[in-house]
């Protein structure tokens, strides 16, 4: 190696930091770990078991609705749930919750999704699709029209997908439930006792670890037993097939998965255990009315009062929380200082009379 090319070689290396800072990709500072949120959780988990369970019974249980009936019915939920999420954004000049990346927009779409399989799995409108897409759309409207105002923030407080099932019943009496024995129609010897037993069992998982709704769920339960015990001793009819009920596909269902639904019911223990007792009490007096539909009736009516009682309160703290307009009280009038004031105006007065006559003399 010769002298030039040594030195060269020096410069570069004393120059390779400088190069190396230059080209070297800037350090990012590393994001804080995000918590996962437990009702997306919880919702992909309802969205997949939902979806399980349609593509099973449309194929080996034997559902009797169209294999068109729930993709019309998610359909016009996502698409209702679009529309109206970006009018709310439009008018509070906020930007839309589906805003950003695919994940985020699948997550946004989730409720809409979840909503639309119940409508159309749970509701029978014999060949006919509309009456499962206007109950779709009753169903994700009612998040945005029926709201409730809580520590300044709208909440809904009906169960979307009960309300869009229960507001279909009531308008359209030729729409029925879909039938129960839909759910394990073409299935044979013990798998029948199967199917509800694993819906139970993933069902009973997933409020355990994700919704925390057990005590609304044990409350629900034994409310429903002591009702069906109570209501039949009344009636002197049997007890045996009013507990029955509790045994189906569609009270498990029901109980997992619709009157569990984490943004229309309470939080606390007890306020669980009290919604739930009170469901089972209104079903037990719907059916002793001889009211049909008592399980879809009975919770949207719970839901109504528990928001109306929700939207008291809200009123009552604000009215508390606002100052109060009292009237300004009245200037206090000093008396003496009134004749003091009055008689320095008199001698006023008096000197430039006096000193007007002596300008005219």
């Amino acid at each position: 190696m010769t002298v030039e090319t040594a030195d060269h070689a020096a410069g570069i290396s004393s120059r390779l930091p400088w190069v190396r800072a230059t080209f070297r990709k800037p350090e990012v500072a590393a994001k804080p770990a995000v918590p996962k949120d437990p009702r997306i959780s919880a919702l992909r988990r309802f969205a997949v078991s939902i979806t399980v369970l349609t593509i099973l019974g449309l194929t080996v249980l034997g559902f009797e609705e169209a294999y068109v009936t729930p993709v019309v019915a998610v359909g016009a939920a996502c698409l209702i749930e679009l529309i109206l999420e970006t009018i709310e954004a439009l008018a509070q000049q906020r930007p839309v919750k589906y805003k950003g990346s695919p994940k985020q927009l699948a997550d946004f779409l989730l409720p809409a999704y979840i909503t639309g399989l119940a409508c159309a799995m749970l509701l029978y409108a014999n060949s006919e699709l509309w009456p499962i897409v206007f109950a779709a759309t009753v169903a994700v409207g009612s998040k945005y029209v029926l709201r409730v105002k809580i520590n300044g923030r709208a909440r809904h407080f009906l169960n979307p997908s009960n309300i869009g099932i229960v507001a279909t019943l009531l308008l359209f009496h030729w729409v029925g439930i879909a039938p129960p024995y839909q759910f394990t129609e073409w299935v044979r010897g013990p798998f029948g006792w199967l199917i509800p037993l694993a819906i139970l069992a993933s069902g009973t998982m997933l409020n355990a670890k994700l919704t925390k709704k057990m005590p609304l769920i044990a409350a629900w339960v034994g409310a429903f037993a002591l009702q069906a015990v109570v209501r039949t001793a009344i009636e002197h009819t049997a007890t045996v097939s009013a507990l029955l009920v509790m045994t189906g596909t569609v009270f498990v269902l029901f109980t997992n998965y619709m009157i569990t639904d984490p943004g229309t019911t309470p939080v606390r223990p007890w306020h669980q255990a009290a919604f739930g007792a009170a469901a089972a009490v209104t079903y037990g007096l719907l059916v002793y009315l001889h009211i049909v539909f008592g399980l879809f009736f009975c919770l949207a009516i719970v839901c109504a009062v528990r928001g109306t009682g929700m939207a008291v309160l809200s009123a009552r703290r604000r009215s508390r929380a606002a100052p109060a307009r009292l009237p300004l009280p009245a200037p206090r009038v000093d008396s003496a200082a009134v004749e003091t004031t009055g008689a320095r105006t008199d001698d006023a007065l008096a000197r430039s009379e006096q000193a007007g006559q002596v300008r005219n003399a």
